[in-house]
């Protein structure tokens, strides 16, 4: 009996148009990238699991991908331990869940190597074993930029001036959502709960999804009596111009030092991103959180405005990520582009080029083996010049041809026969229009204008 073929939940196949898109999506982001003075860089699929855990708190670390050990991964091993345990026992190594630890764990390999601060960027698919639903995959492409090795907050600001160039040029509006995690540590300190950032970071994180409510409900799961949720509230649901709620902000954080000096970051931030000019909506958001654990300072977050989906970018800052590696004090700060919601924006507002699938500009008909013999240099030469196009392969009825020409997006086909071939002439028709024309067989400049 047959196997069905099937692919894992959480995957998708991509065909011919599909790609296309993707490689749209990817070339855009990978041209602003390097117009900002980013280099490209790759880390392998799998790491070592000791560098992934505990870089994503608790939630993160469930998501992970392991990789069971080669050859008999079991064996000596005690399977009464618990779960937890036994795949520390029998897994060495995992899929990687982002782009930017794997990219802290390369700088301190690598330092002796690099110029800092160093720029890079990645685009690679990452892993999480998240329940898949619409917008959110286990196997997805991340799109990242990074720079480490300086502090200033010039490299916030090119973050926020890449992601307002590439959704400029994919013509999608965005609102760019700023924070800064010295706040939230701020406001963890005036509710009397310092010990409990990550659990606040973590609650009010969901905001968007869950509602205030229900994030107020978890807080207090977490341990949050009802006066610590009563400094919080009113955090969560400021509104105004990012000076009122930067001055309501201060009189909150008052005792705060942490607090004022992450005020004092987001008002320098936002009058560069005034002086640069950036043109896309950017607003504090004084309930973004980002739960990962190692961000320091700024966070980012970018949503569509016109198409139902969750964030298609992120990012922040983080002061010691290589620390963890053997190398402190090393600052950087990220942005990552979520290509598979970005595909899913871009197709649900129809914003693609209309020409991205088209693979070949001409397709030469297959007459006989005299005929293909007599097309093949053409080919060569248009091919020379840039010019995509193939032969079909077998001397097939027209119709079949035609067909496939159509079927692939093939906007010019040329049948040339034993008259064509007596005469050195090649035929060209726009399959659009119906429009034909015969030029000499050496006529290239001709044949490349009218296609």
């Amino acid at each position: 009996m047959a196997q069905t073929p099937s692919i894992p939940k959480g995957t998708r196949d991509f065909g011919p148009e599909q790609m296309a898109r993707r490689n749209y999506i990817f070339d855009t982001i990978r041209s602003v990238f390097r117009k900002f003075g980013y280099s490209q860089i790759e880390t392998p699929a799998q790491e070592n699991l000791s560098t992934l855990l505990g870089k994503y708190g608790d939630e993160g670390d469930k998501l992970l991908f392991r990789i069971l050990n080669s050859g008999d991964a079991f064996a000596g091993v005690d399977t009464s331990l618990d779960s937890k345990a036994l795949s520390l026992k029998i897994c060495e190594k995992g899929l990687r869940y982002d782009l930017t630890v794997p990219f802290a764990r390369f700088v301190v390999q690598h330092q002796n190597e690099l110029a800092f601060p160093f720029k890079r960027f990645q685009i690679q698919p990452v892993w999480r074993a998240d329940r898949p639903q619409k917008g959110r995959y286990r196997e997805f492409y991340q799109c990242d930029a990074d720079s480490i090795g300086s502090t200033s907050l010039m490299g916030e600001l090119e973050m926020v001036q890449m992601v307002d160039e590439v959704f400029s040029s994919f013509g999608i509006r965005v609102c760019l959502k700023i924070n800064n995690r010295k706040v939230l540590a701020g406001l963890a300190e005036v509710c009397g709960c310092p010990d409990k950032m990550t659990d606040i970071t973590v609650a009010i994180d969901k905001i968007d999804k869950i509602g205030l409510e229900a994030v107020e409900a978890e807080l207090r799961e977490r341990g949050l009596d009802d006066k610590a949720i009563g400094v919080l509230k009113p955090v969560l649901t400021l509104q105004g111009s990012t000076e009122d709620k930067l001055a309501s902000m201060r009189g909150i954080l008052a005792t705060s030092e942490t607090g004022q000096k992450g005020l004092d970051e987001i008002e320098e931030l936002f009058g560069l991103i005034k002086d640069a000019g950036v043109t896309c909506n950017v607003e504090l958001d004084l309930s973004l959180a980002r739960g990962l654990n190692y961000y320091t300072g700024a966070i980012f977050e970018v949503k569509a405005l016109d198409f139902e989906i969750g964030s298609i970018c992120g990012g922040g800052r983080y002061d010691n990520l290589t620390g963890i590696f053997g190398l402190p004090n090393m600052s950087g700060v990220g942005i990552s582009f979520g290509a598979d919601r970005i595909y899913d924006v871009l197709t649900g507002l129809e914003k693609y080029p209309g020409a991205l699938s088209v693979s070949s500009r001409i397709l030469f008909a297959n007459m006989g083996k005299e005929e293909a013999r007599y097309i093949l240099p053409l080919s060569v030469s248009l091919r020379k010049a840039g010019i995509a196009c193939e032969i079909y392969p077998d001397s097939s009825k027209l119709k079949k041809q035609f067909d496939y020409a159509d079927r692939k997006g093939i906007p010019f086909i040329s049948i040339c026969g034993a008259d064509e071939i007596a005469a050195r002439k090649i035929n060209v028709k726009n399959l659009a229009s119906g429009e034909q024309k015969a030029f000499d067989y050496d006529d290239l400049e001709g044949i490349i204008a009218f296609i």
